[in-house]
This record gives C-alpha cells, structure tokens and sequence, in this order.
C-alpha cells in the first residue's frame, strides 16, 4: 500500500518550513522531498494522494500520559472513544495510566488494553503497569511478568507511592529489567481532603488547600533513591517550583531523571479560576503565576522534557457535584496542541519547531519509541495541521466522552485537521485533503 503526501509544509533541520512530498509504502516512511508535481492523474495505479494544501506536517503527536479509563470506568472513557478522541487531537501514539478497575497490575489486563487498542484500530496504545498491587502501596507487582505482557513502565498514577522503601525497591527491579518508573509525587500527609492549591483561590472560598511542598518532597526523595538505583526516573504533570527546582539540579549532576508538564500548568494559575466550578479541578491543582512562570522557563531550558495533556474524563454527573466532591480531572487531547500554538507560537514566544519537538521527537527520545520523526524508515504517523484556521472550543463536538474543560469558548489557532497511523489515514477533518 502506497500513499503519497503533497504540498506538506514541513519542519527542516533549521525549524523553518519547507514545502516537501511524503512517501509512505507498507506504513513506513519511503521517501522525505521537496515538492514534486504528483497528482492523482499520474499517480501509480494503487497509490493514495494526499494534498495537504500547504498545511504543516509533523511526525504523529506523543502523549505518555493519558487516561483511558477501560476496564472499569466505561462510563466515562472508553480504549475506542479515548483513542478517537487522541487521533482528533493529533496524537498518534499514547500511553494510558494504571487507575482503572481492575487495576493494570497484572499481566492479563496489559493484554486486555492491548486487545482492546487492536480492536480499535486507530492510534498506537502504550499501556502502563502499576507498580504495587492495586495502587494500594502495600505489595509490588510482577514488573518481569507485566514487561513481557506488553507494560512500557511502572506507575501508581494517581496515589504517590507514599514508603520510600516500596519506592526504592521498585526501582531497584525497574532498573534491572530496564524499565522506567513513572511518578506521581504527592505526600497524602499534606493533601488529604483539599481540592485546590493552597493560596488566593483556597483562602477566598474557605477550601483546604495542597501545598506546593506535597508535590516537592517526593520529587526530592525520589530522585535521591534514583540516584541509588540507577533507574530511569520519570516525573508525572510537574506543577510547582521546588520540584522544577530539584530536577534541574538532578540533571545537572547526571542523575538519570525526565519530566513532563502539562498544557493547564502552563497557560492557568489559581488566580483564573472563576468560581466553583470543578471543570477546574484538577491534580495537581493549578497553583500560583509564579510556578506557572517555572514551567514555562523550565519547558524552554530542558529542565521539564516534554508535554503531555494527562487526559482524564470524568462524565458531567461527576463533575456536577462541585468543588469539593467531584473528581480532579481535566479532558485534553482535542484542545493541547491549539491551545499551545495559541499561547505560546502565535504571540512569538517559542518556535514552531519548539513545540513540535516537546509533543513528538521529545517524548520518543524519553521513552525510546521508534517515533517521532518525519524520516525514512520510521512508522508513518504523521500529523496535519492547520495553522490559521481559528475555531472556538467547543466540549460538544469532542470524540472524548469527557466534557470536562476549563477550556469552553476559547478562540484558539493551530487545528489539527488529519491524523495517519501507520500509513493509514485514521481521521480527516478536512474533506478536500483525499484524493
């Protein structure tokens, strides 16, 4: 199977764009050139064309934090409509957390999620396993068992794994299989019952408050137990200073550790939530301009390695039950690309190619994935954007079951319009693009 790509604006080695033609046969990436004058009339019998009209093209978009909320939570998420929902955010590989029901702490619900992906058929699922027995902290699970099912790494997203001998002890394996630990950082002794940051927000509406130290004092710990173990060491949804603080200071001595942030942390502080609405409740909270500042400074300096939405559905039932008792959680597949584009390359803060490497190159180099890059030989999951169409978000038309957004009528620039997997063609917002 053959599929050409024409008049495809692509990122060069200097980051500007130059109109190129794509080559994909059997899924892989044949040939990257400038722009030839194909057209369907000429095309070999067989060969499907694509003009991408000038619109960029990236390597597929990379998400190593997601929710897909199957088995278990159906209700709020399905591995299908979690997957369509991705594909219309542009993102062609995504790696889904542990937290459901079951827990992904065994080797045949690895293989459920991986079944289920396959059933689909759309973006590439990575699954996590958790890294103790029902993300209770109390026993590890079987990391060479749930390796050889198919697990990409080891996380308790979700809970802070709160001994740091379970901790230690899980790195120690995760080291000598090779695998990275995932951390969610959060000491429950300080957070128990909060639903916001500690700050303006808290104090004005008479809520508890999670301080910034929860998220830090578990950054430090276990970047020392890294230390000690050799393991590569991942830091979940970096929200706060201190911790951006500690990691820089990690990478500087050459302790083997990663992190992510995600697009609310960098774009929302407290100071934007405009009441109790729990479409702004999320974990970590959004915390004050100032850690919000550390992110962005720590994303353009390497100190955070790349982006991710961390995607996590909740149905309008949940969300309604107010501040306080409705789950933390935001929907972010469909709306992380624009709203970055918007924010950051729109108004001359970061370049195109800046971007584009924290959502696809980046994430592969973390992670090891043969993805990433527009080069032959590498899958083809390719990504099409429209950089000037300008829609309004609107939760309605999401593929996600989740309407869960601080993000509703935003105006936001930078659409993804086509999402390829492996040579196919898996969604087109753009009906003029096939041939």
């Amino acid at each position: 199977m053959r599929l050409v790509i024409i008049n495809a604006n692509i990122l060069n080695e200097l980051g500007e764009q130059e109109l190129s033609q794509i080559t994909i046969e059997d899924g892989v990436i044949a040939k990257v050139e400038k722009a030839g004058q194909l057209g369907q009339e000429n095309a070999e019998a067989g060969t499907q064309v694509i003009d991408a009209g000038g619109r960029l093209v990236t390597p597929g978009f990379i998400d190593m934090h997601v929710h897909l909320r199957e088995p278990g939570f159906e209700h709020k998420e399905t591995i299908e409509t979690g997957s369509r929902s991705a594909a219309q955010g542009g993102f062609t590989t995504i790696a889904c957390m542990p937290n459901t029901r079951p827990v992904t702490d065994n080797p045949d619900t690895v293989r459920f999620v991986l079944q289920k992906a396959e059933e689909a058929g759309l973006v590439n699922v990575l699954p996590y396993a958790a890294i103790t027995k029902s993300e209770l902290g109390r026993e590890l699970t079987d990391f060479a068992a749930l390796k050889d099912a198919g697990a990409i790494g080891f996380t308790d997203d979700g809970v802070g794994v709160q001994s740091a001998q379970m901790m230690k002890d899980a790195m120690r394996q995760a080291a000598s299989l090779g695998m990275p630990v995932i951390a969610h950082c959060e000491d429950n002794s300080l957070v128990e019952g909060a639903p916001v940051a500690e700050g303006i927000f808290a104090r004005k509406h008479g809520l508890k408050g999670i301080p910034n130290e929860s998220e830090a004092i578990h950054v430090g710990r276990d970047i020392l137990l890294a230390e000690a173990t050799g393991v590569h060491y991942h830091v979940c949804h970096v929200s706060t200073e201190q911790s951006i603080r500690l990691i820089r200071q990690a990478k500087q001595i050459g302790i083997n550790v990663t992190a992510e942030v995600c697009p609310h942390h960098l774009i929302l502080s407290e100071e934007d939530i405009p009441g109790l609405d729990a479409n702004w409740k999320m974990n970590p909270p959004l915390r004050s301009r100032r850690d919000v500042e550390a992110c962005i400074a720590a994303l353009e300096d390497g100190t955070l390695d790349i982006v991710v939405t961390d995607h996590a559905p909740h149905s309008e039932e949940e969300k309604a039950k107010g501040m306080q008792q409705a789950p933390f959680g935001i929907v972010g597949f469909e709306t992380a690309f624009p709203l970055l584009y918007t924010k950051f390359v729109a108004t001359g803060r970061w370049s195109l190619a800046m971007l584009v490497q924290r959502m696809t190159a980046g994430p592969a180099r973390v992670f090891g994935l043969e993805a990433g890059r527009l080069e032959p030989g590498t899958p083809a999951d390719l990504t099409i954007v429209d950089l000037n169409v300008e829609r309004t978000v609107d939760p309605c038309v999401f593929a996600s079951k989740g309407r869960n957004t601080p993000f509703t009528g935003w105006k936001l620039k930078g659409w993804p319009v086509a999402t390829i997997v492996k040579g196919k063609l898996i969604w087109n917002d753009a009906i003029e693009l096939a041939h």
